[in-house]
């Protein structure tokens, strides 16, 4: 064995060490992911995506971090609302790192120190609400949580960017409970709505009935004005045509021979008036002789005479 050999063995892993910790400095960093890089124990720089060489024997990858979003379970836990009534909620959190120098001296651990965040924070605004609304008021309570938690994490370097809560259980009394409450609801809006549509039916009907007789009152009006005006239409030409009669009558009488016709024509009626009232089963009072017709037309020629005369 040569004397040299140990020193050639030497160099030999030397030159192995030196070639490893060139290899080694060279760092390929893929996208969305950030090196935190130390050198001789202090932080000098971060290296994001590219490729980078590091000084061989000082440099170091201290941290590495993911710069993609990531969705973190929050666990299930017991919380107490405004009135007392005990609840589990459980959650996602969703974020991401911005600034991996803080996210890895800010604290130690920032994922675990994010969920106990969400958990603290959670409880404390649902301590807030009473229990009914803890189930309206889901989005209020995300972005109540989500603005508390992303103003504390911001010296982490972490940014939150969405809190959804997952589940909100109740005891089963407590649920046996809402769901009596919630029956008796609907049972109420239904009685509710079946008594506004029998009230809009009755109002309707009375607003019918009530047209149908305003109607009949305007068609009975217009049928006894109709009538009114039939009837002294009526009694107009009843009128003018009497009246035409007894001036024709009134003429004939002026002229000759007039006086004997008015004579046979009076006498004709009142033999048809007797034979009238000959039919009928009535008792009749009549004159003693009705042989003295021709006194009865004398009168009448009498009284025509004399009205002739004082015509004159």
């Amino acid at each position: 064995m040569s004397i040299l050999f140990p020193f050639q063995l030497l160099f030999g892993v030397l030159g192995l060490v030196v070639v490893y910790s060139l290899f080694r400095s060279i760092r390929i960093i893929p996208a969305k992911s950030a090196l935190v890089i130390e050198r001789l124990g202090k932080y000098t720089h971060t290296l994001e995506a590219g490729f980078h060489v590091l000084i061989p024997f000082a440099d170091r990858v201290k941290y590495t971090h993911s710069l993609k979003e990531q969705a973190i379970d929050v666990p299930s836990q017991p919380c107490f609302t405004q009135d007392n009534v005990k609840v589990e909620v459980d959650g996602v959190l969703y974020f991401k790192v911005t600034d991996p120098k803080k996210a890895s001296y800010g604290i130690t651990n920032y994922r675990y120190a994010t969920i106990q965040l969400a958990q603290t924070t959670m409880r404390s605004i649902i301590g807030k609400l009473e229990m009914d609304k803890t189930f309206e008021e889901r989005e209020n309570i995300n972005a109540a949580i989500l603005r508390d938690i992303d103003e504390a994490t911001d010296p982490w370097g972490v940014t939150i960017t969405r809190y959804e809560i997952q589940n909100i259980r109740v005891p089963d009394n407590i649920l046996t409970a809402m769901e009596i409450q919630l029956r008796a609801e609907r049972e109420k809006r239904a009685v509710i709505a079946r008594s506004v549509g029998e009230m809009e039916s009755r109002i309707n009907y009375s607003t019918g009935m009530m047209e149908e007789s305003v109607n009949k009152s305007e068609g009975q009006k217009e049928r006894f004005i109709n009538e009114a005006e039939g009837k002294a239409a009526e009694i107009r030409a009843i009128a003018a045509a009497t009246a035409a009669s007894i001036e024709k009558v009134a003429k004939a009488l002026e002229k000759d021979g007039g006086n004997e016709a008015l004579s046979l024509k009076l006498s004709e009626s009142y033999i048809q008036q007797l034979q009238q009232l000959a039919k009928k089963n009535t008792k009749l009072v009549l004159p003693m002789d009705l042989t003295d017709l021709g006194s009865v037309l004398n009168s009448v020629q009498y009284m025509l005479h004399k009205s002739g005369g004082e015509t004159e």
